[in-house]
């Protein structure tokens, strides 16, 4: 399988099953010299990984990492970092059912359309824990953007019709939805509820914040930092749109309203506003980048849908199984840890963009 690798100078790549052994990623162009322990990424782990609360899968996974390679006494050596997170809780019985027939809303048609073949244990690639890898390497390409003064806050702005009004950051840990609205939180709770009771789910959206990020980075064509942006967040499984900055509203704005103005602060250029969300023509300018992502329902719901078998068999399915309610919540961190990886790779690529950058390395 292809495709498996994200980034030019910073590069992850991911591999394992829902349901094999394990999973894990491959993380290289990390500098030497970054202190990293197994604990630095495990604290991300924990954000994504289930059994957080009754709105999440009831699958028992630590999700305990562990680094093989590219650590040492420890900082990091310059050369590939493996991680590994073994999986431990796998029920395969579960999806026997689904072996032959193809899951609304899920990859399976596409999966055996493409291979002529598919690992039907949970999706196998395409299952959710492939998120996993990406985690873990966010969580070091966070460690590298902290170092420089940049910082990256994720959390979930909207929940079915459910949308936060109000932005406390010190209250996205505070419940089990990651929203910086409490009020909202409860709201989305009672609105969760109901879709259980109704053997249905919810989706919902995902704000992604990054401050420091200094103007000139990304390229003004094919390698626009916002089109990077958007393909790391549309490669994950469960979001269906991207926005940045204002994002579907410019299309009912004037010029007038849309643009940002400059001017001077501090002795620094500053914007106005930042409808661009931090972005104008590929390259960032200095303000705050604000990335928005839509999430879709979970899929695999127990109420009964309408399908076909690999046979041409028109059946009616319900899944069976541990499944989240909502994917948001866990996806936060997925979000965060796919910004920050695109992030990196952006300004690694970034340092040999003027040639005064390469004199005052070599010189």
């Amino acid at each position: 399988m292809s495709q498996s690798t994200f980034g030019k100078k910073f590069t992850v790549t991911t591999w394992g099953e829902s349901h094999g052994k394990a999973l894990g990623a491959v993380v290289d162009g990390v500098p030497a010299g970054l202190f990293l322990t197994e604990a630095d990424i495990q604290a991300y782990l924990d954000r994504r990984k289930p059994g957080q609360s009754r709105y999440t899968t009831a699958r028992k996974e630590g999700d305990e990492v562990e680094i093989l390679s590219g650590v040492f006494e420890g900082q990091t050596t310059g050369t590939p970092i493996s991680l590994i997170v073994r999986n431990k809780d796998q029920r395969s019985r579960d999806y026997g059912n689904i072996a032959k027939t193809y899951r609304p809303g899920h990859a399976d048609f596409g999966f055996d359309s493409k291979y002529g073949f598919r690992d039907y244990r949970g999706g196998g690639r395409s299952s959710g824990r492939e998120t996993i890898g990406r985690v873990a390497a966010g969580a070091i390409a966070s460690k590298i953007l902290k170092e420089l003064g940049i910082t990256l806050q994720a959390y979930t702005s909207s929940i079915g019709p459910i949308s936060c009004h109000s932005y406390h950051p010190e209250m996205i840990k505070e419940n089990s939805f990651y929203m910086p609205d409490m009020v909202a939180a409860e709201k989305a709770a009672q609105y969760l509820e109901q879709c259980m009771k109704a053997e249905d789910s919810a989706g919902g959206v995902i704000e992604c914040r990054i401050n420091g990020v200094p103007a000139g980075i990304g390229d003004p064509v094919f390698g626009k930092l916002d089109a990077s942006f958007a393909q790391a967040l549309m490669s994950i499984g469960a979001v269906k749109a991207v926005e940045i900055g204002d994002g579907v509203k410019v299309s009912t704005m004037k010029g007038s309203e849309d643009n940002d103005g400059f001017h001077m602060e501090n002795g620094r250029i500053v914007k106005t506003t930042n409808h661009s969300g931090g972005i104008l023509g590929g390259i960032s300018d200095g303000g705050e980048i604000l990335l928005r992502a839509h999430i879709k329902p979970t899929p695999s719901i127990a109420q009964p849908q309408q399908t076909v078998t690999t046979t041409g068999e028109n059946i009616s399915i319900e899944i069976k199984g541990r499944h989240d309610p909502v994917i948001v919540p866990r996806a936060v961190v997925v979000v965060e840890s796919m910004a920050a990886i695109t992030l990196v790779d952006a300004m690694f690529s970034n340092m040999s963009a003027r040639m005064d950058y390469v004199k005052d390395f070599y010189l």
